[in-house]
């Protein structure tokens, strides 16, 4: 049913709520509201939503999804609007690929569970990834070896500065690491829909991070990409604090990417500085063993914390702000580069 508010006029396709609270869109469970709070189930609704949000709410429009990959530092002035839509579908299917369009509103662990039980392989690494289908191109999502980059073949979104609704090839994306064209414009695109290229056949990929290693603790000796992907989710339930009990936004910093130079002199000094190789001949650190090297991992203040079990993320004991958290953050962004010279970013978006 759609609720009308002195800010809003219904549309069919939408769903408004004035002064919303956004504690439960956002898995840091932060404390924010927003003036005006829109879900949207018709992406047909788009042009005439944002021609109405724009005349009323100027640029105080945000896009939030299943809110897994934000910190909200403050309540917000505008409207927010989050696409709730719905629907899986594989388009055609050629040489042993198919394509598979599933709308932005769909949650992406259950998206990938459903990619496995269809016969596909290629996301089993990237199971367990809280949030949205929507946020997945976003953040280019990566786990275990894996980026979910490798498997889109497409974005649909609407765009507002053209105020129409477009396609975006691979290519067009611009994908990086946990980046994309899409992270680097947060206020021109809404994804509607992602198609995806899944293969049916596929070598799977267990020499990351100790995914062999949980495989032969369970007892799989020939696993297939079903048995990878319980692998992957027992090692994030066992590494990673549930935000369903612990407030979090998973990886709070990206691992560092320096040159081969910088790592080797990095390494010489502290020969345990785990790191791999990245594109271009550049070296990707390891952001947590140096955050637990200044003595962080599992430190609290007040209700803000970095947690004990991985000392990438950032925790909410109950209530923490978003400020506090973020405030928190840069203290360990500050503390690494003062000892090691390298500088963290974070991986949530900051609002």
């Amino acid at each position: 049913m759609n609720v009308a508010s002195p800010a809003f006029t219904p549309i069919p396709g939408c769903t408004a709520t004035p002064d919303a609270s956004l504690r439960e869109r956002n898995t840091f469970r932060v404390a924010a509201r927003a003036r005006l709070l829109v879900e949207v189930t018709d992406a047909a609704t788009l042009p005439e939503l944002f021609a109405q949000l724009r005349a009323r709410h100027g640029a105080d429009v945000l896009v939030l999804g299943g809110g897994s990959n934000v910190l909200l530092t403050r309540d917000w002035p505008g409207a927010v609007v989050t696409p709730a839509l719905r629907g899986i579908s594989i388009v055609s299917e050629t040489g042993g690929t198919a394509l598979v369009r599933c709308a932005a509103g769909e949650n992406w662990n259950d998206f990938v569970h459903w990619s496995l039980a269809q016969g596909f392989k290629g996301l089993e690494n990237l199971a367990l990834i809280p949030g949205s289908v929507g946020a997945a191109p976003i953040q280019n999502i990566g786990a275990y070896g894996t980026e979910v980059r490798e498997f889109i073949a497409g974005v649909e979104a609407f765009d507002r500065a053209l105020g129409t609704a477009v396609r975006l090839d691979n290519a067009a994306c611009a994908f990086g690491y946990r980046d994309s064209l899409f992270k680097r414009e947060p206020a021109r695109y809404v994804v509607t829909a992602v198609d995806f290229a899944l293969p049916r056949e596929r070598s799977l990929r267990i020499e990351y991070a100790g995914v062999r290693e949980e495989l032969a603790a369970m007892g799989i000796t020939a696993p297939d990409a079903s048995a990878v992907a319980a692998a992957v989710v027992r090692l994030r339930r066992r590494k990673l604090p549930d935000p369903t009990l612990v407030g979090n936004a998973g990886s709070f910093f990206k691992n560092p990417v320096v040159d081969a130079a910088r790592a080797a002199a990095l390494r010489d000094s502290h020969p345990g500085l785990p790191a791999w190789a990245a594109v271009d001949g550049q070296v990707k650190l390891s952001a947590a063993w140096l955050i637990e090297s200044c003595n962080f991992k599992g430190l609290r203040d007040g209700h803000a914390g970095v947690s004990s079990q991985h000392a990438l993320v950032l925790v909410n004991h109950g209530n923490a702000t978003g400020a506090e958290l973020l405030a928190l953050g840069q203290r360990v962004v500050a503390a690494v580069e003062q000892r090691f010279g390298v500088r963290l970013e974070p991986e949530p978006v900051i609002v």
